[in-house]
């Protein structure tokens, strides 16, 4: 039984080249982030991968980067479950703001807390804890028994919400999570054992420019 779980963080938005802050909000992907969900499908289509159902969020750049994968896979028609528990943090009072201009007016080490502490939420947004607490009962309730069950299972979401499963599967801590980055159009590859816990682990790094 393979027990296969593959996260992959979406390609790259036009927020993120932008360096502003996106949250829910939902800018589609650049040239560079197709380029980058294609070469991931065509990376694990080369390395043997396969799979029988993908969850994405309701946000439509992991949409595109699933379906981007799953074409390039040639698996195009799989079940595909979407949920917004899945969805990115909610970066509240900074969504679409310039990461350089957050810093100018709240200055650098309170915007770094807002970004990568564990449990301190910019104004009138999520933490990653408060993002944890709805992506892994999500994870628990719906996308565990499927890999369990030994279905090949990927899941197309956010550097947020990816890094809160990460650090259930990799025993991250409250203090080591923020030091966990997840690059856009990455898979990260698990293979768990029989008591869920990961087997192990492989992580797709690769230029974008010559994979």
């Amino acid at each position: 039984m393979e027990r296969l779980l593959v996260l992959a963080r979406h390609g790259q938005s036009e927020w993120n080249l932008k360096n502003l802050f996106t949250g829910w909000r939902d800018p589609g992907l650049t040239d560079r982030g197709v380029e980058e969900a294609v070469k991931a499908g065509r990376w694990l289509k080369s390395e043997g991968y396969g799979f029988d159902v993908a969850f994405t969020s309701d946000l439509g750049r992991a949409q595109r980067t699933c379906t981007l994968i799953l074409e390039e896979m040639g698996q195009p028609n799989i079940e595909t479950l979407r949920s917004q528990a899945l969805n990115e943090r909610d970066y509240g009072d900074l969504s679409g703001l310039n990461k350089d201009d957050a810093r100018d007016r709240w200055g650098a080490e309170q915007v770094h807390t807002w970004r990568r502490s564990y449990d301190v939420a910019p104004p009138g947004g999520e933490s990653l804890k408060d993002t944890a607490a709805r992506v892994l009962p999500y994870y628990i309730e719906s996308i565990l028994p499927r890999v369990m069950a030994g279905q090949r299972v990927l899941v197309a979401a956010h550097g947020n919400s990816l890094r809160a499963l990460a650090m259930v599967l990799d025993h991250l801590t409250p203090s080591t999570i923020s030091g966990l980055e997840i690059g856009t159009g990455v898979p990260l590859v698990y293979r768990l054992k029989e008591d869920t816990t990961v087997a192990s682990k492989s992580v797709l790094e690769r230029d974008i420019d010559n994979a």
